[in-house]
């Protein structure tokens, strides 16, 4: 008799993305108390291209937990932050549930975990691109480290009206999202001063 299904069996018994990321510059941590599970995820995000080149996990947590892990690290790795903008925490389960099979109701805190650590290293990314920034102006978008002066001079230069025109010439705006308010209120007002 098998304690785990196949596909989770093969994922539990030889995972691919297990470990530290070397050189990981963001680290995201989730824990539930449900059966004392911790989730350590470690990514290397090229600084430039926010482009994730590397995705390893640490976990004491059952086959489940680890075989999403493991799915949800190939899935990310090559990816760009940008491509990552809307992932909400359903998406990134039924991509999961997509390869394991659906997970029954006492195992979704699993989803829950590894949907949790990989915000928390998003976040812990962006706290890393504030405390690198140095200028004169406000950084607006943290995700891609766009300040608020470059957005105004991409307005003036290239005569952009919308965040999405701003979001294709330079990212600002298409990673979390959290930034785009404030890209619209600098585009309302670099555009009152113009008239």
């Amino acid at each position: 008799m098998k304690f785990y299904r196949t596909n989770i069996s093969e994922k539990f018994h030889a995972p691919k993305n297990v470990g530290k990321a070397a050189s990981a510059n963001a680290v995201g941590t989730s824990a539930t108390f449900v059966c004392g599970a911790i989730l350590r995820l470690t990514l290397r995000i090229e600084t430039n291209t926010k482009e994730i080149l590397d995705a390893r996990f640490q976990t004491n947590g059952c086959g489940f937990l680890i075989a999403s892990a493991d799915v949800l690290t190939e899935k990310i790795i090559g990816k760009r932050l940008v491509e990552l903008h809307g992932l909400d925490k359903q998406t990134l389960q039924t991509e999961i549930e997509n390869e394991l099979g659906i997970f029954e109701n006492h195992r979704r805190h699993c989803l829950d975990l590894t949907f949790d650590a990989l915000q928390n290293s998003f976040a812990d990314f962006r706290a890393g691109q504030i405390e690198e920034f140095a200028g004169e102006k406000a950084l607006i978008c943290t995700c891609f480290g766009i300040s608020e002066e470059t957005i105004e001079q991409l307005i003036k230069k290239k005569s952009l009206k919308t965040i999405e025109e701003i979001t294709n010439v330079c990212n600002a705006g298409g990673g979390c999202g959290s930034c785009q308010p404030l890209i619209q209120e600098i585009i309302d007002t670099v555009w009152r001063e113009e008239i």
